[in-house]
C-alpha cells in the first residue's frame, strides 16, 4: 500500500516507531542541544508535524490536480529528502521512486528532470548497501544522459567518468559477488566502452583533446586493473589453443593362442604436450592485449601534453607523473608474468 493513499492519522501511527528511532538524527540535523529541555516525545512530534505537513501537501495537490500533476516531482521529492535526513533510506527510495514515475509520465522516458532523482535513487541504495539496485540506477543514468548529451559535450563526460568509475569499483570491491570470469568480463566490458566514447568523442568537430584527460587515465586504470589480473593468474586457466588430449598408437609383443609370437597395437589417449604451451601462450596474448591498450592511453596522454596550449603546467606535471607511472606498472607487470611461479 503507498503511503500517499493512507491518511494523516493513520501515518503517523505506521511511523510512529521510526519516529523515535530516529529522532536523535532529525535534532542534530536541527542543531537541538539534547540538554535543552526538550522531551523525545516533543521531538518525535516535531518530526510528525514536518511529515504531516509534507503529507498533506502530496495528497492536496492529488485530490485537486491528478495524481500525475508535475508539481508532484518538488511534492515527492521534498518528502523522501526528509525521509533521508531520518536515515530512513528504505521510504527515501520508495518515495523518490514515485516522484520518478511522475516524471517519466510528463517530461518522457529520457529528460533532464530525472537525473536528480535517479542520483538521490543512487545514495539511498548505497547507504542500504544495495549494490545491484545502485548499478541498475547508474546503469539507467548513463543511458539517459547518453540520450540528453552530445558525445563531445563535456557535462555527457562527466556522466561517463562517474559510471566508469562506479563499475571500476564494481571490479576492484566485487560488490556484485561475481566469479573471477565476471568481474574479467565486466573489465573487458568497461574497457570497450570507454574506448567507444573516445573514438565517438574525436569524431566530432572542433572538439579539444583536454577534456578526454579524465576519460583516458580511468581507461588506463581499467586496463591495469585487467593486466594485473591476467599477470596473476596461472596459465593452466586459459583455454589453450591445441587440442587437450591426443591418441597415441602403442604396441607390444605377445603370444597368441598357438604359442606364436604376434605384435599387438593399441590406441591411448594422452595428453597432449603441446597443450601447456599453448596455454601458456594465451595467457601472454591476454597480457599483452591489455598492455596494448595502455600504451594506446599512454600515447594519447603524450600528445594532448605535447600538442595542448591551454593546459598548465601543473596540468602538463600530472600528466607526466601519470604516463610514468603506467609506464613501469606495466613494464613490470610484463616482467613478472614471466616469472615460473606464475606459470
Amino acid at each position: 500500500m503507498r503511503l500517499r493513499n493512507l491518511k494523516p492519522s493513520l501515518v503517523f501511527f505506521c511511523h510512529t516507531a521510526l519516529l523515535f528511532f530516529c529522532y536523535e538524527t532529525f535534532a542534530q540535523s536541527q542543531s537541538i542541544d539534547s540538554d535543552d529541555g526538550v522531551s523525545a516525545r516533543d521531538r518525535a512530534r516535531k518530526v510528525e508535524n514536518e511529515l504531516s505537513v509534507r503529507q498533506s501537501a502530496i495528497e492536496n495537490i492529488q485530490s485537486g490536480m491528478g495524481i500525475y500533476d508535475t508539481s508532484l516531482i518538488e511534492a515527492y521529492s521534498d518528502l523522501a529528502a526528509f525521509y533521508f535526513e531520518l536515515e530512513d533510506y528504505q521510504n527515501s527510495s520508495r518515495i523518490y521512486s514515485d516522484a520518478l514515475q511522475v516524471s517519466r509520465v510528463n517530461t518522457g522516458l529520457y529528460s533532464l528532470e530525472q537525473i536528480p532523482i535517479i542520483e538521490s535513487l543512487i545514495k539511498n541504495s548505497h547507504k542500504r548497501e544495495e549494490w545491484q539496485t545502485a548499478d541498475d540506477f547508474q546503469e539507467l543514468l548513463y543511458f539517459i544522459s547518453s540520450r540528453i548529451y552530445s558525445p563531445a559535450d563535456q557535462e555527457y563526460l562527466k556522466f561517463v567518468e562517474s559510471f566508469g568509475a562506479w563499475k571500476l569499483r564494481i571490479v576492484r570491491e566485487n560488490l556484485l559477488d561475481q566469479t573471477s570470469f565476471g568481474l574479467l568480463t565486466t573489465a573487458e566490458k568497461l574497457s570497450l566502452f570507454y574506448s567507444r566514447v573516445i573514438e565517438q568523442f574525436e569524431l566530432e568537430p572542433g572538439v579539444k583533446n583536454e577534456s578526454l584527460i579524465n576519460v583516458i587515465v580511468l581507461k588506463s586504470q581499467t586496463d591495469m586493473t585487467l593486466a594485473r589480473s591476467v599477470a596473476g593468474t596461472p596459465f593452466s586457466v586459459f583455454e589453450g589453443t591445441e587440442r587437450r588430449y591426443t591418441n597415441q598408437t602403442r604396441c607390444r609383443n605377445v603370444r597368441n593362442p598357438a604359442g606364436q609370437v604376434v605384435r599387438q597395437c593399441y590406441s591411448v589417449q594422452v595428453e597432449n604436450p603441446r597443450y601447456r604451451q599453448s596455454q601458456r601462450e594465451a595467457k601472454q596474448f591476454a597480457l599483452s592485449r591489455h598492455t596494448r591498450e595502455i600504451s594506446r592511453s599512454i600515447d594519447k596522454l603524450e600528445e594532448i601534453r605535447n600538442t595542448s596550449s591551454e593546459l598548465s603546467l601543473n596540468e602538463k606535471q600530472l600528466i607526466e607523473s601519470r604516463i610514468a607511472e603506467l609506464v613501469i606498472e606495466s613494464e613490470q607487470l610484463v616482467i613478472a608474468s614471466r616469472r615460473s611461479y606464475l606459470y
